[in-house]
């Protein structure tokens, strides 16, 4: 997990990360103030607009009141009802023809007047003039609207459902004689069908749309909702839950029936506007935030390409790799930058440039001094056998001993022009002579062989690699012992593919382990090399190993020794050769 977010963790994904995030803030705060606003809008216009249908639907109902108003007046202020009612007043009652005279003209007058079924005549004193009866007005009506109508001197009071007949409703008024100072002379009693105060297609243009109308009682005139009309008017807050759907709850009170309109409209009708502007604002987010990404995506690969060619080029630089970065059109920070780094590589390389010759010719001076001190170490070595010679050899055979010795001069000061490279088979052969004037010192006690392979023999090693090692074999091994000393010079292949493996061994007295720890703490010390403590071969060996092959991180001398069995020391080289000698030539072209 670290690890994939530290491949994810780039500057162009965080540039990216941060435009989309500051994006998506931007859109979301954008996205809610609209929609509140518009939300905000749209209820507020369903509010509106319910308000006005109330107010149109409560003005329709007292349009239909009013018209029951001035049809009653009219048979009220009638002259044959004033003129009989002022009779009755003035203790002459009617008689039979007059009351049926007046019942056809009521019927005439309440005939063009809709939603009246029957109108009916009583007199002060509550009895029935029309229609004829003997019925009393207090049996008909409750005795409080009648009080009602007497305190409203001739206005219209609205009684309701009547209770003999619930498919009507009733009203009252009284009648005042106007040729009698307005006094009261009678009661007007009306009964109005029921489907008079129907609701029109406007007031129910929804199927889950409720109207109730109530009069001041709070007793049903016109409704259409199926619960409990107590529960709505009991309400206070504008919204109530009916069925488990929320509804929007307008009231309008009438002034002049003192009626109240409640309208009851479902929230999800009035604010269905509301989700297609969030499906809009949604949709608007998701193109806006889309199109961001990609042009922020090109954005910050913009900003960030040169970044990137800069690393990849100073990713090539600490793999050894110094090149000089292209300019790109960037901006001028990321230019500077570029710029900067140029001139550091160009300056990085003159120096590695510098410090690469130098310590071409320290090491190059480093070998030449450790040639000098091998020559002189085999000259010393060569002439010494060559004196232990002089008492015991002839003339011919001295002869013969000077002339392998100036061999052996010639090979140790040619080569200069070869770069100080040989072949084994040369080195083989130089070894060869070598031992050949040990053995005139030592006599049978000293024999030796070698072993080369011939697909190894045009292998190049430096010069004088070997030799140190078997003048050492000789010295040590056939040196400190009286009995017969073998020394074999072995070349094979290693275990390691593309190596030679160059073994020299002997069969003298061996040394014990805290001898060869010893010889290679010296090694390591750069101190000397011999048990004696007076060579110097196996330390110049090392050390031109590791100048030779500084590429190969080879491991140097392997020394083995077994007491009273013998000795062995092997190295390892590539066969392709070092690089000191490519070194070498570019240096002398340089």
């Amino acid at each position: 997990m670290l690890s994939l977010f530290r491949k994810w963790n780039t500057l162009r994904n965080q540039i990216l990360i941060v435009f989309v995030f500051v994006m998506l803030i931007v859109l979301v705060i954008v996205g809610i103030l609209t929609y509140n606003r518009v939300s905000m809008i749209l209820k507020d216009n369903a509010e509106e607009q319910m308000e006005q249908v109330a107010i149109e639907t409560s003005g329709r109902f007292e349009s239909l009141y009013e018209q029951i108003n001035l049809s009653t007046k009219q048979i009220a202020t009638n002259g044959s009802v004033q003129e009989l009612l002022l009779g009755e007043f003035s203790g002459i009652q009617a008689t039979f023809n007059q009351r049926q005279s007046l019942m056809d003209i009521v019927n005439t007058l309440h005939a063009n007047a809709d939603g009246v079924y029957a109108v009916e005549l009583y007199t002060k004193n509550y009895r029935k003039i029309v229609p004829l009866g003997d019925e009393y007005l207090t049996t008909q009506v409750n005795p409080e609207y009648v009080s009602e109508a007497h305190r409203k001197k001739g206005r219209l009071v609205w009684i309701g459902e009547d209770a003999v007949d619930s498919d009507y409703y009733l009203a009252l008024r009284r009648v005042s004689l106007m040729n009698h100072d307005f006094t009261n002379g009678g009661y007007l009693l009306v009964r109005i069908n029921k489907n008079y105060f129907q609701l029109n297609d406007a007031t129910k243009s929804e199927a889950n749309e409720y109207t109730v109308l109530v009069d001041k009682n709070s007793n049903p005139i016109v409704s259409n909702y199926t619960g409990d009309i107590d529960d709505v008017l009991s309400n206070e807050r504008d919204t109530i839950q009916i069925n488990g759907e929320d509804y929007m709850l307008t009231r309008q009170t009438s002034s002049i029936t003192d009626w109240t309109l409640v309208i009851l409209s479902p929230v999800s009708a009035l604010t269905q506007g509301i989700s297609v502007v969030r499906t809009v604002i949604i949709v608007s987010g998701i193109v806006g935030i889309v199109i961001f990404v990609i042009f922020s995506f090109f954005l910050s690969t913009i900003i960030t390409r040169p970044i990137i060619k800069l690393t990849s080029a100073m990713r090539q630089a600490s793999e050894g790799i110094l090149t000089v970065n292209p300019e790109s059109s960037s901006t001028n920070e990321i230019n500077e930058l570029n710029n900067t780094y140029n001139q550091l590589v160009e300056e990085t390389n003159h120096l590695i440039q510098m410090v690469y010759e130098k310590e071409l010719t320290r090491s190059r001076t480093e070998l030449k001094a450790l040639q000098a001190q091998i020559n002189p170490h085999f000259l010393f070595n060569t002439l010494d056998a060559f004196y232990w010679s002089l008492e015991e050899k002839e003339e011919e055979e001295l002869a013969e001993l000077v002339l392998a010795m100036s061999e052996l001069f010639r090979y140790t000061i040619t080569h200069i022009n070869k770069g100080e490279w040989v072949s084994i088979k040369e080195e083989m052969e130089h070894i060869e002579r070598y031992m050949q004037i040990m053995k005139l010192r030592f006599g049978n006690r000293l024999g030796w062989k070698q072993v080369l392979p011939s697909e190894w023999e045009s292998v190049q090693i430096p010069k004088l690699l070997i030799q140190p090692l078997v003048e050492n074999a000789v010295l040590h091994g056939a040196g400190n012992t009286v009995n017969p000393c073998m020394v074999s010079i072995i070349v094979e292949e290693s275990e390691n593919k593309g190596y030679l493996k160059i073994k020299v061994t002997d069969d003298g007295p061996g040394m014990d382990p805290e001898k060869i720890e010893w010889l290679y703490r010296s090694i390591s010390e750069g101190g000397v090399s011999s048990v004696k403590g007076n060579g110097i071969a196996i330390t110049n060996v090392q050390k031109r190993l590791q100048l030779y092959y500084q590429d190969e991180q080879l491991d140097g001398l392997v020394i083995k020794s077994t007491m009273n069995i013998g000795t062995s020391v092997s190295f390892e080289i590539p066969i392709n050769g070092g690089k000191m000698d490519e070194s070498e030539n570019n240096l002398s072209r340089g």
